[in-house]
């Protein structure tokens, strides 16, 4: 029976000793001294030896699975060490690295792509690209611009007022940056301003802020053959080559003439009918469709700024102002305004 113990004894030494893995590791003791192992039977059986044995028997069994115990306890300590390495290693990521498979990129909102065509096309007729603060004083942006104070129209553009005395709001236009540009720079000059603007208005066409495109020119000579020039060649930009404008008598406080203009319909090429004969459902069958307000600039708003060289009986100019917002849903479709606000990423992504 000793012989044997030491055989055990050996055996699973030079077995644990091998063992590769935590699961081969738990087969070995459980193979050795489980409860169905040879040496644990061995010590059960002791009872059943003669007395004279028992002893040495007893002894040698307990000695052989205390000593395989101890060799399974620090082989487990050396391979969970071992595996945890070989875990962590495997494991490692290069947070640097992009995501598999890599996360698409984003890309501009349709607002600012619009924003940035408006801005090519303004670019390669001669304008330059000019911004100003969105927090304005009274007197730019209202005042200077033919809306003295008590002025009717001022109710047209109810606002955000921060500051009273002197009063300060939130712009409703970009037009103050009309008299802003003026007064760093003598004519001539043909200027574009872009940028967000406040209002108190909220429905599928309107929102508290949006954004404008503003439109500037004085020099010498200017007519208002040349504010439609400009904005046919911005139409058929934005539109189709095919596009035509049209001038329609309209009032705004700092121009004078004053003119809304209409663009002809794109979808049913100013007919006002579809292609199977029904009424067109985005110019609601007149042909034209409304995009923006124009007019000649008020000798009054010149008057501003005489001192910068802005003689009213020398030159004169026009200005103009769309919405961005309305750009956008007439060349895509987009039937509320508040759709691009709402942060809904499968409207936005159809335009990625």
């Amino acid at each position: 029976m000793l012989e044997r113990i030491e055989e055990i004894r050996t055996e699973a030494a030079a077995a644990i000793e091998a063992a590769g893995s935590s699961e081969e590791l738990e087969g070995l003791r459980v193979r050795y001294l489980g409860r169905k192992a040879e040496l644990p039977g061995v010590l059960r059986k002791i009872s059943e030896l003669p007395a004279e044995e028992r002893g040495k028997v007893g002894g040698a069994a307990n000695k052989a699975r205390k000593e395989l115990e101890g060799l399974l306890e620090g082989r487990a300590a050396a391979l969970d060490a071992s595996e945890l390495d070989a875990h962590l290693a495997a494991d490692r990521v290069d947070v640097t690295l992009p995501g598999a498979p890599p996360h698409p990129l984003g890309h501009a909102h349709l607002v600012a792509r619009t924003q940035r065509q408006i801005e090519d096309v303004m670019v390669g007729l001669g304008y330059f690209v000019a911004e100003g603060p969105e927090i304005e004083h009274d007197y730019y942006n209202f005042t200077a611009l033919n809306h003295p104070p008590g002025h009717p129209a001022r109710m047209l553009q109810d606002t955000f007022y921060v500051q009273s005395r002197p009063d300060v709001l939130l712009r409703t236009h970009t037009s103050p940056m009309q008299v802003r540009a003026m007064e760093n720079q003598g004519p001539p000059i043909f200027v574009v301003v872009p940028g967000k603007v406040y209002r108190r208005d909220s429905d599928a066409t309107h929102s508290p802020m949006f954004h404008q495109m503003e439109g500037l020119a004085i020099a010498e000579g200017i007519t208002l053959a040349d504010l439609k020039g400009t904005l046919l060649a911005l139409s058929r930009a934005l539109f189709g080559a095919s596009r035509e404008v049209r001038l329609r008598p309209h009032y705004f406080p700092f121009t004078e003439p004053s003119v809304e203009v209409d663009v002809s319909c794109f979808q049913c090429d100013g007919t006002g009918r579809l292609a199977d004969g029904s009424r067109c459902n985005l110019c609601k069958g007149q042909g034209w469709i409304e995009i923006l307000g124009a007019g000649m600039v008020d000798p009054n708003v010149l008057g501003f700024v005489e001192r910068y060289g802005y003689d009213a009986e020398r030159v004169q100019g026009f200005a103009f102002g769309l919405g961005i917002e309305r750009v956008a849903m007439l060349r895509h479709g987009v039937p509320d305004l508040r759709r691009f606000f709402d942060n809904d990423v499968r409207m936005l992504e159809q335009f990625a």
